[in-house]
Order: structure tokens, then C-alpha cells, then sequence
């Protein structure tokens, strides 16, 4: 008869706090980083460079459309999926908008918005539907919605009509707040909420955990997969209209790569690329670290090109770590 081996109380105590000094990591990474990363950054370039307030507002400008990306990739990841298209509907939005900015503003908005709500629909449905991994169905989506982003421009920019109550986003503010950075908190705010206080996002880590035994537990499976894409589809619109509001257009060239940044904002966040892991305000934090990283960048000289390397470096060291972290929670629970 086996008899049971005694537990090594101090060997229970390291495997606890390594579990928490992993999570916490884990959880808290981006954040620490970023406090790190903005102490560095006044340290060698100053308080009054550095830490302007033309410096800072520029950076949380720049970085407002990718906020919005990275919030309905954050809702995707954690149920275990990706979403490549979000760069191409972005673009496709940015055209739409510009169409109908004769219109008016919400017009163009409520019509960029409702294209990339449409393309998720597409995605989440077949992805549901048919069961077809998600990388391949959105890659597709990729394709097909940078095509007719090129076909509805004529394959040239599609400018703002500034006549019928478009201003000057740089200029646009509410209160003290540039109107860009107020639309990211409202959407983050909304975020949170539905993640953390609706059955909506308790279904949707639940999925994410395992989405087998989310059906078996009779969860609507379908229905939230493709609410998600939806919600990644209308961000992506929505980060679109920002961008042809900034630069005064829309292109079907528009956003190339904003599906990777928006992947590393998530990652960095701590959310876990195999799903069932997540939350929206670490996400935020991961995409303010990116922005300030390129902020560096940019201060010491370094072209769009070699940050383009550091970017996919950045990403891969991350994905490296959180399996490691993820391994070694598993070894100290186990």
C-alpha cells in the first residue's frame, strides 16, 4: 500500500511565491515597465523635454487609435482567438468616412463604424459557424477588406470634407482632454465594464478557459464569439475615422501593420495569447508602453524602419516570456 509523501512546507511557500511573483508580472508587467521606461526618458532627456505637455499630448494622440484597436483585440484574445484584419478595416473605415464626411460628422462616423461592425459580423459568423480557425478566416478578411478599401478610393486618397462639420482634430478637445484621448477612456471605461461586471465577459474568459466545456455548460459559444469580432470590427471602424480625421483622408494604404501593434499592445498587457486571461486596463497600459518606447525611439534618432525591427523584436521576447511565466505557474500549482 503507497504511502503519502509528506509536503515540504518551505518548498510549498517558494512554489507560492513564485506563482505570485509570476502573476504578478504577468498582470503588472506593462505597468511597471512603463513607469520605468518614463523615469528613463526624463533622466535622459529631461523633465521639461521629455515630460511636456506637447510631449506628452502628442504621444497619447498618436497612440489613440491604436488604444482602440487593442481594446477589441484584447476581448478576441481572450476568448482564444486573432484578428489580422483589423489594419484593413481600419483603412476601409478611414475611406468610408471620407465619403461620407459630406454628410457630416455622424454620418461618417455611424457609416465607418457600421462597416467594420459588418466585417466582424462575417468573421465571428464563420468562425462559429463553420469552425474554421479564426487566423485563417481573418486573414482572408485582411485581404478582401484592403482590396475594396483600394477599389471604393480608386486606389488614391479620398479627402475630409471640412465644409459640412468637420473641424481640426488636433484642435478638438473636451475639457482639458484632446478630444481623441477622451473617445480611447470612454471606449476603455465601457470595456471594463462589460468585462468585469456582465455575464457578456464572464462568457468570454469562460470561452477562452475552454471553449469545449463553455458549451458543454450550455454558454452561448456562437453568440459570443461573434459579438467579439463584431466589437473588434466597430473599434477598428471607429480607430479608422480617427485616422482619416487626422491626416485629413482616407487610403486604401492606410494602417498597414496595425494588427501587430495592436497583437504586442495586448500581449504586452499580460493578456495571454492562448485565451481565458485578460484585462482591458493592462492592455491600455501595454499600448501607452509601446507609444513611449517609440517616443524614445524617436528622440534618439533611430528610423521608422529599425523601429519597425524593434517592434516585431518586442513582441517576440514577450510572447517568450509569458510562456515562461505560464510554465512556471504551472509547475508551482502542480
Amino acid at each position: 500500500m503507497a504511502t503519502a509523501v509528506p509536503t515540504d512546507p518551505r518548498a510549498a511557500r517558494q512554489a507560492a511565491r513564485r506563482d505570485l511573483t509570476a502573476s504578478l508580472i504577468q498582470r503588472q508587467g506593462a505597468l511597471l515597465a512603463l513607469v520605468l521606461l518614463i523615469v528613463f526618458g526624463a533622466l535622459r532627456y529631461g523633465t521639461d523635454t521629455f515630460l511636456s505637455e506637447q510631449n506628452l499630448t502628442t504621444t497619447l494622440r498618436f497612440n489613440a487609435m491604436y488604444g482602440l484597436v487593442a481594446l477589441g483585440m484584447t476581448f478576441v484574445i481572450m476568448t482564444g482567438g486573432i484578428d489580422l484584419s483589423v489594419g484593413s478595416v481600419a483603412a476601409l473605415g478611414s475611406v468610408i468616412a471620407a465619403h461620407l464626411s459630406s454628410a457630416g460628422p455622424t454620418v461618417a462616423i455611424l457609416g465607418a463604424v457600421a462597416v467594420g461592425v459588418g466585417a466582424g459580423l462575417i468573421n465571428g459568423s464563420i468562425i462559429a459557424g463553420f469552425r474554421i480557425q479564426p487566423f485563417i478566416v481573418t486573414l482572408a478578411m485582411l485581404l478582401a477588406a484592403r482590396g475594396l478599401a483600394f477599389l471604393l478610393s480608386d486606389n488614391d486618397k479620398v479627402s475630409i470634407d471640412f465644409d459640412h462639420g468637420f473641424k481640426d482634430l488636433d484642435r478638438e478637445t473636451f475639457g482639458p482632454v484632446p478630444l481623441r484621448v477622451a473617445i480611447v477612456i470612454v471606449a476603455y471605461l465601457i470595456g471594463s465594464v462589460l468585462l468585469n461586471l456582465t455575464r457578456f465577459g464572464r462568457h468570454v474568459l469562460a470561452l477562452g478557459g475552454n471553449e469545449e466545456a463553455a458549451r458543454l455548460a450550455g454558454l452561448p459559444v456562437a453568440r459570443t464569439t461573434v459579438t467579439v469580432y463584431a466589437l473588434s470590427g466597430g473599434l477598428a471602424g471607429l480607430a479608422g475615422v480617427l485616422l482619416a480625421w487626422q491626416t485629413s483622408s482616407g487610403a486604401g494604404d492606410f494602417a498597414m501593420g496595425w494588427e501587430l501593434s495592436a497583437i504586442a499592445a495586448v500581449v504586452v498587457g499580460g493578456t495571454l495569447l492562448t485565451g481565458g486571461v485578460g484585462s482591458v486596463g493592462t492592455t491600455l497600459f501595454g499600448v501607452m508602453l509601446l507609444g513611449f518606447t517609440f517616443t524614445v525611439l524617436n528622440f534618439e534618432g533611430i528610423s521608422a524602419y529599425w523601429q519597425t525591427v524593434v517592434r516585431g523584436l518586442f513582441l517576440l521576447i514577450v510572447v517568450v516570456l509569458q510562456s515562461r511565466l505560464a510554465l512556471r505557474r504551472g509547475a508551482g500549482t502542480s
